[in-house]
């Protein structure tokens, strides 16, 4: 397997170092060490798990990632997930809201494995669904009525 890239390499401790910064909350040379330490820490792991593929399309390069469309994204799927949470809210709050859970099944044409774990993971992150299984490009998602399947 070919080894990542140096600069897929920065853009991970990069991201990871702003989100620990972010998340912790100080700036302070404790917690900032801790931060690298975690870091360093996880790249290792990361890396010596990207040693092995476990699926014939593996994307192990950042080169390859379009950043403006992860940045497009990124901020759609916060406002789909706030969209859900109000739904379910309603749902919760008001008994008398029908709810009509069931299972849907439906097929994707994306190009790897990554781009299928991606949409997976954003389905279950979104309130009132859950991706139950992906099998080849068929999902199989778990939603609490027909707003959460749209």
């Amino acid at each position: 397997m070919k080894k990542p890239s140096a600069f897929s390499l920065v853009m991970s401790a990069l991201s990871l170092m702003i989100f620990w910064t972010i998340m912790s909350g100080f700036l302070d040379a404790v917690h900032l060490s801790m931060g690298v330490f975690s870091v360093v820490l996880a790249i290792i792991l990361n890396y010596r798990i990207k040693s092995h593929r476990f699926f014939e399309d593996d994307m192990n390069d950042l080169k390859n990632l379009r950043f403006g469309h992860a940045f497009f994204y990124f901020f759609w799927m916060i406002v789909q997930v706030f969209k859900a949470a109000i739904h379910v809210a309603k749902v919760i709050i008001s008994p008398s809201m029908p709810t009509n859970l069931a299972m849907v099944q439906f097929k994707v044409n994306l190009p790897n494995a990554h781009a299928k774990m991606i949409l997976g993971n954003s389905i279950t992150l979104t309130p009132g669904t859950v991706t139950v299984s992906i099998e080849g490009d068929t999902f199989v998602v778990h939603g609490l009525d027909d707003n959460s399947f749209e």
